[in-house]
């Protein structure tokens, strides 16, 4: 193949920009996209050497996985090695068996399924992860397994049968993404059925070179067609953002403009000019190691600090990521790329004697939980021990489109039927505390919980569409059940109105408009004023103070965990919760309000434990220590109806 400059600086305008978002920058509020972009032109390199050894009869599989060994394995073991260690110093158990999880996944290269099972490409908590990055890799190649194998059957076929073949896979795979991206949208984002479509892109952009038409090309159709490329891609880099419903239809800007680039950008031309500039290809010939680097820079700054980073050491980083990616590609890729220096048996010898190494770490931490033991005090796990959630979470809780039908929520622990909870997640552990409290009394309680979901009663919100069902269903089946005569609502309100605060403190975050907020808000009062209305006893339980980082953290952080083991600051808390305590005159006043921060706060502090039991069990949610303290609060307040009714 005849190199061209201006493809390497191409994957500078997909690398700088994914760096940029994941180091938090709002430069580039699409900045993910430019994973996109790496699969189309991975797609189009890939196929452009298969398809011309396949055309000279030379396309050897043993050759094609030696120079994907070689491509891929040096930087990337490389890299593995060097985030072991600041895994063992910095990581609480917790984390580290969660990173010793993705390092045999990574080693199979099925990250992208881990990531799929364990949480969402733009939750916040992802963020923490060293080797989340790494899930494009596993598309890759498993993408690469079977298309070698593709091309080679259908290749006999003739050229139109193989553009047809390819053709129907990679509109399958488009239609799936757009038809799953709301109901599934981790599916969607991180495996191959629904991103094939993307390096198929780039595949039939290879195909096209074999043909004449390229040299029938006007300068006019080039500059044109390169310049609706760029603009196509930086319509996706500053317009898109988390929310964009993605890999759907949406992806077809930026891949669609890479292809054009691929397709039309040459020296004469404005947009090849630019992209074959030194720093442009500078860059791009070192896109790879940059772009492993920079993912545990990240990670491992922000579980080092209990604070976000600020902006003058993500600058920093991003820097040390572009040091190190030089270092790398000089020192390992570029050694290992040629067969002078390292033979084709080297290269399949380092590749299974790393995978086994790295294989044989990640299962060790994975089998002592990180490791918990060695890295533990006794007094540190003694405390741990007691940061469990509910043991009703896993059966009684619900999220997504097929969610458990409000008729057959859970009903704890035993005794007749009169109270109730109903919430989001928050609402979990309270239930199970609640209902522990009320035992004795001969009382159960039936759960109603949706997995982050918002107040939406009376209204739809279209971010929320199955929780939004839900909170109608589940609020009229509290009302229509006069059996329930007490209701207690507890919701991660402050998170619902301004959103989380993981990656923002001791910022306070501001992820919704003040019209979402004021529907959320009205949302909340008006559930009250139905329940109310129902002729139920209602308790509002306002939300729990967060932790400036989980539990584990902390705890693996204190001198002595035993004591007292500060959270964040009561003025922190205080200015999270200003707007929601400014609003508390419109809780209808039959209502009973509780208010967490009583309990778990002192005038100075909130605390994430005390006297050797741990408040929380990450960094929000209360575990069933911290919720029986509430349930207290919510028995006195139900006791205050009884006095009023006695009057």
């Amino acid at each position: 193949m005849q190199y061209r400059p201006e493809v390497d600086g191409l994957r500078t305008v997909a690398v700088i920009p994914v760096i940029l978002f994941h180091a938090g920058f709002q430069l580039f509020s699409g900045g993910f996209v430019g994973v996109d972009i790496f699969f189309v032109i991975s797609g189009y390199l890939i196929t452009s050497i298969i398809y011309a050894e396949l055309m000279l009869g030379k396309f050897s599989i043993v050759n094609f996985y030696e120079r994907r060994a070689r491509r891929i394995l040096p930087a990337l073991f490389f890299v593995l090695a060097a985030c072991l260690p600041f895994a063992w110093l910095w990581l609480p158990p917790a984390d580290t068996k969660g990173f010793a999880q993705s390092v045999v996944s990574v080693t199979l290269f099925s990250s992208n399924i881990l990531f799929w099972l364990t949480g969402g490409y733009f939750d916040t908590a992802t963020e923490l992860k060293p080797l989340l990055h790494t899930w494009s890799l596993a598309v890759e190649e498993q993408y690469y397994v079977f298309f070698p194998l593709l091309l080679m059957l259908v290749w006999r076929a003739g050229k139109r049968v193989l553009l047809a073949v390819l053709a129907a896979i990679g509109l399958a795979s488009l239609v799936a993404a757009q038809m799953l991206v709301h109901d599934k949208p981790d599916f969607t984002f991180y495996l191959l059925p629904t991103r094939a479509w993307e390096l198929l892109i780039g595949a039939f952009t290879a195909i096209y070179f074999t043909t004449s038409i390229d040299a029938q090309v006007s300068d006019r159709m080039r500059q044109l067609g390169s310049l609706a490329g760029l603009a196509l891609i930086a319509f996706s880099l500053f317009v898109y953002d988390k929310n964009t419903p993605f890999p759907s239809v949406y992806a077809l800007a930026p891949t669609v403009g890479a292809a054009l680039i691929i397709l039309y950008a040459r020296p004469a031309t404005w947009v090849g000019r630019l992209l074959a500039s030194k720093p442009f290809v500078g860059i791009g010939v070192v896109s790879y190691s940059a772009y492993l680097w920079h993912q545990p820079l990240f990670a491992f700054a922000r579980h080092r600090s209990l604070d976000e980073p600020s902006p003058a050491l993500l600058a920093a980083l991003v820097a040390a990521v572009l040091a190190l990616a030089c270092f790398s590609w000089k020192y390992v890729e570029a050694p290992f790329r040629t067969r002078r220096v390292v033979a084709r048996k080297q290269v399949f010898t380092f590749g299974l004697a790393g995978s086994m190494l790295f294989t044989a770490a990640g299962l060790s931490g994975q089998f002592t939980h990180g490791f918990l033991e060695q890295r533990t005090t006794p007094e540190q796990l003694a405390v741990l021990k007691t940061a469990h959630p509910s043991p009703k979470r896993e059966t009684c809780h619900t999220e997504g489109k097929d969610y458990r039908k409000p008729e057959a929520a859970c009903e704890y622990l035993a005794g007749k039927l009169t109270w109730a909870a109903y919430g989001d997640s928050h609402a979990i552990e309270l239930a199970y505390a609640v209902a522990e409290k009320l035992q004795p009394q001969g009382i159960k309680l039936k759960h109603f919980s949706f997995s982050g979901c918002a107040p939406s009663f009376g209204t739809m919100l279209e971010e929320m569409p199955h929780c939004s069902e839900w909170t109608q269903e589940a609020a009229h089946y509290i009302g229509q059940h006069p059996e329930i005569e007490t209701v207690v609502v507890s919701h991660r309100i402050n998170a619902h109105l301004f959103g989380v605060h993981e990656l923002t403190y001791p910022h306070l975050p501001h992820d919704f408009s003040a019209a979402q907020q004021e529907q959320r808000w009205t949302a909340l009062v008006d559930v009250l004023r139905y329940f109310i209305g129902s002729g139920k006893q209602v308790i509002l339980v306002l939300q729990a103070p967060e932790l400036a980082r989980p539990m584990d953290k902390l705890l693996f952080r204190a001198t002595d965990p035993r004591s007292d083991v500060v959270s964040v600051r009561r003025a922190w808390w205080d200015a999270r919760s200003a707007w929601t305590n400014a609003r508390l005159s419109q809780i209808p006043r039959e209502a009973r309000i509780v208010d967490p921060a009583k309990v778990l706060c002192d005038n100075s502090n909130c605390y994430a434990a005390r006297g050797g039991a741990a408040y929380y069990f990450d960094d929000n949610h209360l575990s069933v220590a911290g919720a029986e303290l509430v349930a207290d609060q919510v028995l006195q307040a139900a006791q205050t109806f009884t006095r009023h009714a006695s009057r």
